[in-house]
């Protein structure tokens, strides 16, 4: 049996690593002093996911060793958040009698909030029928008589049974607001939520004293656009993943925000209209005038891969660089381009991941 266990008493040593590394890859841009927000040393992720494993009459969790590819038990996984930690034991031995639960089942994933909430899906390699359902509900009944506040979803080949619901509902505090998102199955989130809420804060902080309007790229599910929204006049943010932009929608509306429009475009789209290369029919019918905004400070998050070097040019024509990255190779790219013209006036390592070599950077550039 495994624990899969952190040696805790090693999270400052690994986190004063990774300071080095970050201050030194981006010594050439003469970036000032590193502002470093270090992560709880346990239960920091809000998600995780496992194999399960079928051996005659027993069923468990497994992982596999990275580099050996040895799959490993799994009752109990510290990383992960304690609702998780509480559930899974539960959970498993909820399934192991009820051969429809049971049968041909691969995987569990869990997705998990800070606020309480907590989703389960379980995926199968056979199609679910009417029994899978009525025994699902069970499930879902018993665990939360015994104190959770749980939905399930069960997945197979172009199947999916929600019971009931599909997203679960963060409360993130920033300073001294409650901020409530939608956090839909499948869809990217911020895997840290303590380290999330001090990014928002950070962000919030960058730009306590602008001007004007903000524009933000990538803005997934309204994750910084609604936590910026009090420090402009008007928020304008993109976003290309259908699911993620009704997300954004729905977390608009429960935070009773009025100045944060979103549109469903990439990055790349954006450019375009914004040069007058193109124009898009989803802007006109979103009323959207972009000659309208006053933006002189734009927020960028992009995925792993960077910003390709068109939408580097764009972005450096705002007077504030608001640049949120889970890649520090692909940021210092971007760097090269952006630091023609800007200079980094903030710098900050956000210890998403601890125990791993993933580092989160934040960076504020402003015009030079």
């Amino acid at each position: 049996m495994s624990n899969t266990l952190i040696d805790t008493t090693q999270y400052q040593a690994q986190l004063d690593e990774k300071i080095a590394r970050m201050q030194d890859a981006f010594a050439e841009f003469n970036a000032p002093e590193l502002e470093v927000f270090p992560s709880p040393d346990k239960h920091y992720r809000m998600r995780a996911e496992f194999r399960v494993w079928h051996e005659g009459d027993d069923l468990y969790y497994i992982m596999f060793n990275q580099e050996t590819k040895q799959k490993y038990r799994v009752d109990q996984f510290p990383q992960a958040s304690r609702i998780i930690n509480d559930l899974m034991p539960l959970l498993v031995d909820a399934i192991r009698p009820i051969e429809s639960l049971r049968r041909k089942l691969f995987q569990v994933d869990f997705l998990s909030t800070l606020s309480g909430e907590v989703l389960v899906s379980m995926l199968y390699h056979r199609q679910l029928d009417e029994e899978w359902e009525a025994n699902a509900r069970m499930l879902k009944q018993r665990l939360n008589d015994e104190g959770f506040n749980l939905n399930l979803i069960g997945r197979a080949r172009k199947q999916k049974i929600v019971i009931d619901r599909d997203y679960v509902v963060e409360k993130l505090s920033v300073n001294d607001r409650t901020l409530t998102y939608q956090q839909i199955e499948n869809n990217f989130t911020q895997p840290n939520g303590k380290v999330a809420e001090k990014m928002l804060e950070w962000a919030v902080d960058c730009t306590q004293d602008s001007t004007g309007d903000l524009l933000e790229l990538y803005c997934g599910n309204g994750n910084f656009s609604l936590a910026l929204a009090d420090n402009f006049d008007r928020v304008l943010a993109t976003e290309l993943a259908k699911p993620s932009v009704e997300s954004a929608q729905w977390n608009i509306a429960a935070n009773k925000i009025d100045n944060v429009q979103i549109i469903r475009m990439s990055a790349e789209e954006f450019t375009e209209a914004m040069e007058g290369k193109r124009e898009f029919r989803r802007l006109q019918q979103a009323g959207v005038d972009l000659k309208s905004y006053n933006c002189n400070t734009i927020f960028v998050d992009p995925p792993r891969s960077g910003m390709d070097e068109g939408t580097c040019r764009m972005v450096q024509a705002y007077d504030r660089i608001l640049y949120i990255s889970c890649n520090p190779e692909t940021l210092k790219e971007n760097l090269d381009i952006l630091s023609e013209t800007h200079r980094i006036t903030r710098f900050a390592l956000f210890d998403q991941f601890p125990y791993t070599h993933h580092m989160e950077a934040g960076v504020l550039l402003e015009r030079k």
